[in-house]
């Protein structure tokens, strides 16, 4: 082999050589390296990343997705289920009807129903009283924002009193002004004058006004002092006999007041005012009309018969809008049940229960409301009731 030829093969030699020690102690350990990076960023960036992106989106799906698809589900269901018990309330009402005794009974002057049955013959447990709920919230709140919230009545106390209603449902709060939950309206004096006005232009009529610290809210102070000085020459004292008493023997007074607080000691038995003792009911909390209705008509045959009950027992004809309907008017919802007062007093009647219902109160009250109760106090006065057997 000529010099130049082992010269070359000596150049592509040391050549090979250099290439394979690059390759070796260059390449291969910058390939390495970068692989070595690669896996590290995967296991400590891309991977918790992932990890934390899936763990992030379950914690939406769950805390986030999943309650609100669960919420709008119970959005349209709530609707359906008010249908459902709306359409079973007008079945029964379509199938049974709503007679009762006294059904077609109508006060020829409703300011004065109590005095044109006869005071020497109705005794106080004869009475079913027309009462209201949420008495004093007629311009409650803001008219454009929340009054549809929380106004149950449009009449103020005065005009309840003329259109017959006999039992007032009044709250306040510290400041002595009549609330509903948030909301406040009047002073209670206002209330107060609406009764002593009423008392002042009848002769014959007991009322029995509630007044309670709303839920809540803190006791007015020294309010019990402030009831008696202001009503007191109308004020019948706590007695437990007077609930077989006519109201002739119980006149000239004329208003029984509970007087309910909430942290202050409650009126004691046998004073001016009455106590929480002496006005019951089974309120619940709901919607739903037929449930109401319902547990209106299970409570109501758990009580006594008036004759023997020495306090008075309230049934609420009434329903309370709840968070998780759409639908939050105070009208709207209530007249749900509204309408049906008579088919309660019917179902009443029907089942037996006729002589334990006393205190009936609803929203928005009407004229039939009252002629209702009216009636049916008329006929346990004619004895009609005696005649009645359960179905």
């Amino acid at each position: 082999m000529s010099f130049f030829g082992k010269l070359a093969d000596t150049v592509v030699s040391f050549a090979n050589d250099s290439a394979k020690s690059v390759v070796e102690e260059v390449v291969n350990p910058t390939v390495s390296f970068a692989n070595n990076s690669a896996r590290t960023v995967v296991e400590e960036v891309v991977n918790p990343t992932v990890s934390f992106a899936n763990d992030s989106a379950r914690t939406v799906v769950e805390k986030v997705l999943n309650p609100t698809v669960s919420f709008i589900d119970s959005q349209l269901q709530r609707p359906r289920d008010v249908l459902v018990q709306q359409q079973i309330l007008d079945n029964l009402q379509e199938s049974n009807g709503s007679n009762f005794p006294g059904d077609d009974y109508h006060s020829p002057d409703r300011k004065n129903w109590m005095a044109h049955l006869s005071v020497d013959k109705l005794t106080l447990n004869k009475i079913v009283w027309p009462g209201t709920h949420d008495s004093a919230t007629n311009g409650i709140g803001d008219p454009l924002v929340t009054r549809w919230l929380g106004e149950c009545q449009t009449l103020s106390i005065f005009d309840q009193l003329v259109l017959g209603t006999r039992v007032s449902d009044i709250r306040v709060q510290e400041d002595r002004c009549v609330c509903h939950g948030a909301l406040s309206s009047y002073n209670v004096d206002v209330v107060l004058n609406d009764v002593i006005r009423f008392v002042s232009e009848t002769q014959s009529e007991i009322i029995i006004l509630e007044i309670r610290t709303e839920f809540g809210k803190k006791d007015p102070f020294e309010f019990e002092t402030y009831l008696v000085d202001k009503l007191g020459q109308f004020l019948i004292h706590q007695d437990d006999n007077l609930f077989n008493k006519p109201v002739s023997e119980i006149l000239p007074k004329r208003v029984i007041c509970i007087w309910k607080p909430r942290e202050s000691p409650k009126p004691s038995r046998g004073g001016i005012l009455w106590n929480s003792d002496y006005l019951k009911d089974n309120w619940i909390d709901t919607d739903l009309p037929w449930t109401k209705f319902q547990s209106n008509l299970k409570h109501l045959s758990e009580q006594q018969p008036i004759s023997s009950r020495k306090f008075f027992y309230r049934v609420e004809n009434t329903v309370t809008p709840q968070a998780d309907n759409p639908v939050v008017w105070v009208k709207q919802v209530t007249d749900r049940i509204r309408k049906h007062a008579r088919l309660f007093i019917s179902q009443c009647a029907s089942k037996g229960y006729g002589d334990k219902l006393q205190i009936l109160s609803t929203d928005f009250i009407e004229g039939d409301f009252v002629d209702a109760c009216v009636g049916l106090t008329h006929a346990r006065m004619k004895g009609q009731f005696d005649k009645i057997s359960p179905s």
